[in-house]
């Protein structure tokens, strides 16, 4: 098993952005192509793009961003587009993503990871807590949830 922080292997990029779009095929691909694209270089800490790896094979990924189309833009970093793959689901791979993502706000200097989800349940088994609802500008809200890092 291992994480990909694309920062430190830039040479995944393309992998990256197919899979992100595979993995999330709701959102226009150019979003995830331009946002790891421009994030390797990046001045600043964030954001941060990474992928994980079991066997050659990539089974999941996350995002580290400043904000995720939500309405609370004082809170940040924001943890996004966490996924793994169905077959891999229930082994808690995604909490892996999970801790990689608040060594990493720890480091950079913050104190709380955010992030915003409809679903209840599994964010809470990993720390996190609901704080109050945020909007979208496509006008949905979702569930606002923090974790101290």
């Amino acid at each position: 098993m291992k994480i990909i922080s694309l920062r430190e292997s830039p040479e995944y990029k393309d992998e990256a952005i197919r899979y992100l779009q595979k993995s999330w095929p709701g959102v226009l691909p150019i979003i995830y192509e331009d946002c790891i694209s421009y994030s390797i270089n990046a001045r600043n800490s964030l954001p941060q793009w990474y992928l994980l790896e079991l066997r050659d094979r990539l089974i999941g990924c996350a995002g580290l961003i400043t904000n995720d189309f939500i309405s609370r833009g004082d809170l940040y970093p924001w943890l996004c587009a966490l996924f793994i793959d169905n077959e891999f689901r229930g082994s808690d791979y995604g909490f892996l993503l999970i801790e990689k993502a608040k060594q990493d706000t720890k480091k950079f200097g913050f104190d709380y990871l955010y992030l915003c989800t409809s679903l209840i349940g599994y964010y809470e088994k990993k720390g996190f807590k609901y704080i109050g609802q945020g909007y979208h500008p496509w006008g949905e809200d979702s569930r606002i949830y923090e974790s101290l890092v």
